[in-house]
């Protein structure tokens, strides 16, 4: 029996995926994350690596930034899980893979990775194919954003505990929401337990992204818009710090890329280097 598109992960999710394992299949040592369970999980044709947005030279870029975006967040996870936090949500999980390839750190949390039922079901299968399994401490939490269902509702039935703190990660889904969608999750999170961290990601407008990057994020938005997916909301670093504190959040701080680029490309003398436009929103409760 087919299955159906919706049973799959989104083209985006499946992009970061495969732009992850190309980071380690095409860039030279020291690897900022080294990331093919991914890709065994997307399971593209044996072609994958000819595909115009593979082109190893002309999305470099794009590709050290999700590695960049990626290592920082498993960084921040450890850290974390140093100070004590037991629980870990992923929200839109899409093609992560930290609980397969850190079990050392995810083991001492509870992961809950959130997304939607269809292509959550995917990957649960796919989990189960590849041998990886779904351990205890693995919570795969099915939330049909289409139909307005409460994350935060789903996550408490999955056994997440509203009274002990958390770190919740949002990385690659702003941009597909509206402004006041944003702020609704922004207001869940800061009624979470004190101590609670979110890390979000955010695209910038195109007049703060540099000139060289401007026609890879129109060439971005184009292919979004054509997959059905459209890129709806962009922010300044200033909107989004506002955003933060209107919505019941004192400390919030803003990372750009570029300090990212410089936390992990700074060493490197290969020219490989993110590309701008997406930074970091990070809050405590």
């Amino acid at each position: 029996m087919a299955v159906e598109q919706t049973e799959v992960p989104d083209s985006s999710a499946v992009r970061t995926a495969l732009w992850r394992a190309l980071h380690v299949q095409v860039d030279p040592p020291p690897h900022v994350i080294e990331d093919e369970i991914g890709l065994q999980l997307a399971a593209p044709d044996n072609d994958w690596r000819d595909r115009p947005d593979m082109d190893p030279h002309a999305t470099s870029g794009f590709r050290a930034a999700i590695a960049a975006r990626a290592r920082f967040i498993e960084d921040l996870v450890a850290e974390q899980a140093d100070r004590g936090i037991t629980q870990y949500v992923i929200l839109g999980a899409g093609l992560d893979t930290f609980a397969q390839r850190r079990p050392e750190i995810a083991s001492r949390l509870r992961v809950f990775e959130v997304d939607q039922p269809g292509p959550q079901a995917w990957k649960r299968r796919r989990l189960i194919e590849l041998g990886h399994g779904i351990p205890d401490w693995l919570h795969l939490v099915p939330v049909d954003f289409e139909a307005s269902d409460s994350w935060s509702d789903q996550l408490a039935a999955a056994g997440f505990d509203s009274d002990r703190p958390v770190l919740i990660v949002s990385t690659g889904v702003t941009m597909y929401l509206t402004k006041d969608a944003t702020a609704v999750t922004l207001r869940q999170v800061a009624g979470l337990a004190p101590g609670s961290t979110l890390a979000m990601t955010f695209l910038l407008p195109t007049e703060l992204v540099d000139a060289a990057d401007r026609p890879g994020l129109r060439a971005s938005e184009q292919g979004a818009r054509a997959f059905g997916t459209p890129f709806i909301s962009f922010y300044t670093p200033q909107e989004m710090l506002a955003l933060a504190h209107e919505t019941g959040f004192k400390d919030a701080r803003h990372m750009s890329g570029a300090l990212l680029a410089e936390r992990y490309f700074a060493d490197r003398n290969d020219g490989l280097r993110p590309s701008s436009g997406e930074d970091l929103l990070l809050v405590t409760t």
